[in-house]
């Protein structure tokens, strides 16, 4: 792997994990100190990143790590409803009905999993339903077989993480989208575009109404 990608793979990491608050000033040098890697590839990765809208230039103080807020949300679906709704369609029309059967299992056992955790979710825990979701977005991705539409998805999807991240979801959320999860992959096995289409739906409108309630209560709302 080159050493641009190396760059970029970590710090697009370290931003979405959040270790890089927004804010943080992405200086060529320090980065290139801290990475183990020269000045170039680190300049690269800073340029990747700004295109990604993970960055973005501040005069007086150069790369920075660009803000994010819960109140971005409603701007996020606008594009993530019908881009993902489509998505699920074609899926379901060209897909592979055993792959999202098989996830559509995995998903089960990830709900009963999470519905039994107490107040809060163990980070690998967490972290493993995350990597199914990203296996079921790859799923669909590949099944639609549309680069224009799928890299729309992705871009969109890196905003998506920050803003999840802000709102912390609570393990009863956490269940509830993993059954949600698994009725779209069932939808989609099923190759009934319309199912599919309408149990994504039913899955963004509930994600959206959980995060716009997190962003409503001052206790909960992070301010960034």
């Amino acid at each position: 792997m080159r050493a641009s990608d190396r760059a970029y793979r970590r710090l697009r990491e370290e931003i979405l994990d959040g270790a890089l608050a927004p804010g943080t000033v992405l200086g060529e040098v320090e980065q290139s100190e801290r990475l183990g890697v020269s000045r170039t590839p680190v300049r690269e990765a800073l340029s990747r990143l700004t295109a990604d809208g993970l960055a973005d230039q501040a005069q007086g103080r150069g790369t920075v790590v660009s803000s994010v807020s819960l109140g971005d949300v409603d701007l996020l679906f606008e594009l993530r409803l019908p881009l993902e709704m489509q998505a699920a369609r074609l899926a379901a029309q060209r897909g592979d009905p055993e792959r999202f059967t098989a996830l559509a299992r995995r998903f089960a056992q990830a709900e009963d999993a999470l519905s039994s955790a107490a107040d809060a979710v163990p980070e690998d825990q967490e972290a493993r339903y995350y990597d199914l979701a990203e296996e079921l977005d790859d799923a669909v991705a590949q099944a639609v077989d549309n680069p224009y539409l799928t890299g729309m998805l992705r871009s969109l999807r890196v905003h998506l993480v920050r803003v999840r991240r802000l709102a912390r979801d609570e393990p009863a959320r956490l269940a509830e989208s993993a059954r949600e999860h698994r009725s779209v992959c069932t939808a989609i096995a099923s190759g009934d575009p319309d199912t599919a289409g309408a149990a994504m739906l039913i899955h963004l409108r509930r994600s959206l109404a959980y995060i716009t309630g997190r962003a409503a209560s001052p206790a909960d709302s992070p301010q960034t």
